[in-house]
């Protein structure tokens, strides 16, 4: 259990980011235990295909990323110092890394050292480099082709948090963040078996909050002093993430609010512009958009702008006015701490 108490300067510097880097990382998991990460599946699939088609090899980076990840060094997955890094900003820091950090991580890893990661010990800066070299031919192959569809649901995720830390403030923010994470009187407890730590946050540091797709179906946690401790959790919405074709359409939710907007409903688990929504139900784009200025009217979707988009996402009543439909079945898994 980690345990992170809360000042009231803490809860004024928490803040959301979302992380290139640590995409990779969990992603990397994925790929080589998909049958844990069953919401992957397709993604596992096609990204092991192009990696093996063009040839992409990234025998470090995999040999610091093991399954089980019992532990992954801090260096590859900092908290991220923005709320919107790109991969480049985050390389750039992994450079920066002086060698005693590096060792001091490495150390932490059970022995013997698989050979590319001796190497990276015993020259680090050479090795950093190798290593960026290997995440971004593995981005570019595996991830950049989501990236834009990832970010939609991560900023998605980011919105409907904010709107329920308008409502109900930190309570209602931590409340469904993960089956293992609770909140209580300014206190934040972490369930990762067979871990036992404590942190008091009064310094005025705050909690990042970090939603990821890959990082499914378990939590994970970094909180080693003096960095800012971040937390990386599911995003809500990962189950539509994948899918291919029509999803299906509640008989009863068509009957009341007829069957075009009740699907543009379903299809909104995610956030989705006007112009994707109409590539995915068929509908023209004008009617489209239509549907969503009666839905948005009726309180059943909200809107934000995100660039030049402008993106929907459905809200808590058409949640439940479609019966707590299960886009993001989240198990109690365990999560791995970063202490």
């Amino acid at each position: 259990m980690l345990t992170l108490e809360f000042s009231a300067g803490d809860l004024a510097r928490s803040r959301f980011a979302r992380s290139p880097l640590w995409e990779v990382v969990t992603s990397i998991e994925s790929l080589k235990d998909p049958g844990r990460h069953a919401l992957h599946l397709a993604w596992a699939r096609d990204a092991g295909e192009r990696l093996a088609r063009d040839r992409v090899r990234f025998p470090l980076l995999a040999a610091l990323v093991p399954v089980p990840a019992a532990y992954v060094p801090d260096f590859l997955t900092p908290v991220p110092e923005s709320g919107e890094p790109t991969l480049d900003d985050e390389i750039d820091r992994l450079l920066r890394t002086g060698p005693e950090a590096v060792r001091a991580d490495l150390d932490r890893i059970s022995t013997p050292l698989p050979r590319a990661v001796a190497e990276l010990y015993e020259a680090p800066a050479r090795g950093l480099a190798r290593l960026a070299d290997e995440i971004r031919a593995y981005w570019e192959t595996a991830l950049a082709p989501h990236w834009p569809r990832i970010v939609r649901l991560l900023d998605g995720e980011i919105l409907r948090r904010g709107r329920l830390i308008a409502r109900g403030g930190t309570e209602a923010l931590f409340a469904d963040l993960h089956p293992s994470v609770g909140w209580d009187n300014g206190i934040l407890r972490v369930a990762h078996p067979g871990y036992e730590a404590s942190r008091a946050l009064n310094g005025g540091q705050g909690l990042v909050l970090v939603p990821s797709v890959f990082v499914w179906p378990g939590v994970f946690s970094q909180s080693t002093p003096p960095n800012q401790p971040g937390l990386v959790y599911p995003a809500r919405g990962i189950g539509t993430l994948w899918e291919r074709g029509r999803v299906p359409v509640p008989e009863a939710v068509a009957g009341v609010l007829g069957r075009s907007r009740a699907l543009l409903l379903m299809e909104l688990g995610a956030p989705a512009s006007t112009t994707e929504l109409a590539e995915r139900t068929g509908m023209p784009t004008p009617t489209v958009s239509h549907h969503l200025t009666a839905l948005r009217a009726a309180g059943l979707t909200v809107s934000h702008r995100a660039g030049r988009s402008v993106l929907y996402l459905r809200t808590e009543l058409a949640e439940r006015l479609l019966g707590g439909h299960p886009e993001n079945s989240l198990s109690v898994a365990p999560g791995l701490p970063r202490v």
